[in-house]
């Protein structure tokens, strides 16, 4: 399979790449990302082929079907990163609620996000490449939260790799800036920055479209590349778990093979949507794509209405703040998917100069065929973590965003997989307070709410709080670029 780009091709860069190319340097023409030149077909026979399958073997056949240049050995070495989960035989357990509501939890590695389902052998993955070519690369990292510690977590004492994470100061959970601030690897250096997370992304793909930075680096023999989901290595990661979910409920018998489902995703960046979505694409039965935002809800304009508009927003920090984002990455891949590179150039442009962009009716038609979307204020995120906490479930503030989707735009009786992308530790002062408690530090909101609730702390959240912070560093993001060159 090669890799084409989303703005068309500037006439330097190749017009198609291998997977690993587009993997180390991720940066296509113009500014844009790359994307498979054709998704490879599922059908009914590779679906019952696999409904018992367990993940690993669904990654591995997933693969075959994309045909990409890695190495067997090396993806068994990726696959086997999963073997440190909770649960190696069932990395993302499926829970269901309600009849008809089942979470997907996507949070069981090691830094209990859903991150870890993709940068744990993806990370591997682009090591392997660099050492075998016998280069060395820079890592970027732009985070809201939780790419940051699992990108710290799957590079962290690799070779031939560094790591540059940056974050928004004040705009993550405690722990999650523990998990990062923390972390003692010598090749890692984490940047927070005073902004937010769209200032650190924007950093980051300018850093990475920058000639003057690459040729700075190669002054060190080091070359340039990036964790987030602008990565398709990311993103290849991010189809299975769609597909293992349905499977499953296939499996249980709750759902009959070929009868479809909702998927309702809390949403920011848009790479696990764009995962949802080319899972679609390739056949699984797929009725729509929910899609669920806080009060930072660029994507419900954009899904409802057709605009996506920056002029009078402001990014607003909330008690879900992996979700406060205003520029979402991968919306680019399914605008390319949809209208082709021209028009997607044409509106990136617009949205880089003019902070906006409209679809036509008709593209906006398109675009609902397969999405719907809406948004939860923090007091309704609060009232569905207090009442599933009365049912026996216990939920993070991002999880608890989808509820109001699923209550609100399925228009036909159908299962819904909801996806669940952090353990509810992670945000333990939000969850406290949902339920009717509230603690002045992460540590005390930990503990009031596994004793009251009968939940475990995993030991690796547990620990953070008597580790020593490594990384002080925070500056303007205007010094970003000035940082990273003193860090190489």
């Amino acid at each position: 399979m090669t890799f084409i780009e989303t703005r068309g091709n500037d006439g330097v860069k190749p017009a198609e790449v291998s997977f690993s190319q587009a993997i180390l340097s991720p940066s296509a023409s113009f500014g844009g990302l790359y994307v498979p030149r054709k998704l490879p077909a599922l059908d009914f026979d590779f679906f019952k082929t696999h409904t018992e399958s367990h993940y690993k073997e669904l990654c591995r056949a997933l693969f075959d079907r994309f045909d990409v240049d890695i190495d067997r050995a090396d993806l068994e070495a990726a696959l086997a990163r999963y073997d440190a989960f909770d649960d190696p035989l069932d990395p993302v357990p499926l829970v269901k609620v309600a009849e008809d509501a089942f979470v997907s939890e996507l949070w069981h590695g090691p830094t209990r996000a859903f991150k870890d389902m993709a940068l744990q052998p993806f990370g591997y993955i682009l090591s392997s490449l660099a050492k075998k070519r016998g280069e060395k690369y820079l890592i970027m990292a732009a985070t809201s939260g939780d790419t940051g510690p699992a990108t710290l977590e799957t590079f962290k004492n690799a070779e031939s790799v560094k790591v540059a994470c940056l974050y928004p100061d004040g705009g993550t959970s405690d722990v999650q800036r523990l998990q990062m601030v923390t972390e003692e690897a010598e090749n890692e250096k984490v940047i927070g920055i005073r902004g937010d997370f769209d200032d650190a992304q924007t950093a980051l793909k300018r850093l990475l479209a920058s000639e003057s930075f690459k040729a700075r680096l190669k002054e060190s023999h080091t070359e340039l590349s990036a964790a987030n989901s602008v990565n398709f290595g990311r993103i290849i990661f991010q189809i299975v778990y769609h597909i293992h979910s349905y499977l499953k409920l296939v499996a249980r018998g709750e759902i009959s093979m070929g009868e479809p489902v909702y998927l309702v995703v809390p949403s920011g960046n848009f790479g696990n949507a764009l995962g949802g979505y080319y899972a679609k694409k390739m056949g699984l039965p797929v009725e729509k794509i929910l899609i669920a935002s806080n009060v930072n809800n660029i994507l419900t304009d954009l899904i409802t209405e057709g605009r996506y508009d920056l002029t009078d927003r402001s990014l607003v920090q909330t008690a879900s703040p992996a979700m406060d984002i205003l520029k979402s990455s991968n919306v680019e891949r399914v605008l390319f998917d949809k209208f082709g590179p021209e028009r997607t150039k044409e509106l990136m442009d617009q949205l880089a100069e003019q902070n906006r962009y409209t679809l036509s009716p008709e593209e906006l038609e398109m675009l609902r065929e397969d999405f719907d979307a809406t948004f939860s204020s923090d007091e309704e995120g609060r009232a569905v973590i207090a009442s599933y906490a009365e049912r026996g479930y216990i939920m993070d503030p991002h999880t608890a965003t989808c509820f109001k989707a699923y209550e609100e735009l399925r228009r036909k009786s159908l299962k819904t997989i909801i996806y669940s992308t952090a353990e509810w530790t992670k945000f333990s002062p939000t969850v406290c307070a949902a339920l009717g408690h509230r603690v002045e530090h992460d540590k005390e909101a930990l503990e009031w709410i596994s004793e009251r609730y009968n939940v475990p702390v995993p030991k690796m959240i547990a620990e953070l709080f008597e580790k020593p912070v490594v990384h002080d560093t925070v500056i303007d993001k205007e010094r970003i670029e000035e940082e990273i060159l003193k860090f190489i």
